[in-house]
């Protein structure tokens, strides 16, 4: 029963529908598919997250005008934002909202010593999106209400590398919905590829990209999922659910209900 459930949530996490082909974002994906506890289903081309979107192309932009993107949310830094710009508004129009999660990233913070080793990196990863949950809850809250106003869909939400703050907001939206935890997990853990594709883009077509990354720790560009199941299971600890979590930054019932009519079937 256990491996026939493991199956299963491999087989619609890897759906090939899920990822979003592009030439210069790498990790667009789509959040349908997934199964919700109460038997309704994430529709596919409803919700997407990603990376970078200021990089689209304009041959990118021809795909995302496919999917009919409706609203951007941007969960970047307000220097990121200033630095490297915005998704192109002037091209294609969307309900654009700008929602830092954090105020500097973390190559610019104070963060505990860890190795730079794999347990380190689930160590870091721990810390981080716990004091992401913590530190920026209102501003979760707030992208959460943005995402589930009737006829945002379809919709995408991305930071940089689209791998934290947008994997805790995925996090947060597919566990107030229902979605099962190893789901949650193994679509975290997608992310993982997706940075080898960032990696090898890089190298070729922005070398002062791949210079920061050089100069980045190995622990703060890993997407180990694990780390992403300590944070559920603490999620689980202190609040008792996922929706416990949001009930606590005052997402509820009402905002849920709105979310699931926005992107479920």
């Amino acid at each position: 029963m256990v491996a026939t459930a493991l199956t299963e949530t491999t087989s619609i996490v890897d759906d090939p529908r899920r990822l979003v082909s592009l030439e210069a974002v790498h990790n667009f994906r789509d959040l349908g598919g997934y199964r919700t506890d109460d038997g309704r289903t994430i529709g596919w081309g409803r919700l997407f997250r990603a990376d970078g979107l200021y990089r689209l192309t304009d041959d990118d932009l021809d795909v995302v005008d496919a999917l009919g993107i409706r609203t951007v949310v941007d969960l970047r830094s307000g220097p990121e934002f200033d630095q490297h710009g915005r998704f192109p508004l002037e091209r294609y129009p969307v309900a654009f909202h700008h929602l830092p999660i954090i105020d500097s990233t973390w190559m610019a913070s104070e963060i505990p010593e860890v190795d730079d080793t794999e347990d380190g990196a689930i160590e870091f990863l721990t810390w981080a999106y716990g004091d992401m949950l913590a530190q920026g809850a209102d501003r979760f809250a707030h992208a959460f209400g943005l995402l589930a106003v009737p006829g945002s869909a379809p919709a995408v939400f991305h930071c940089a590398a689209g791998k934290d703050r947008t994997g805790v907001l995925a996090a947060l939206i597919l566990g107030g919905l229902g979605v099962d935890h190893e789901t949650i997990v193994a679509d975290y853990g997608l992310t993982q590829t997706a940075m080898v594709r960032m990696r090898a883009w890089v190298m070729t077509n922005r070398p002062e990209m791949a210079e920061r990354m050089g100069e980045t720790p190995a622990f703060m560009l890993a997407a180990n999922p694990q780390a992403m199941r300590n944070v559920l299971e603490q999620m689980v600890a202190d609040h008792g659910s996922v929706r416990g979590y949001l009930s606590s930054i005052g997402i509820g019932d009402a905002v849920l209900a709105e979310m699931a009519d926005a992107i479920t079937v």
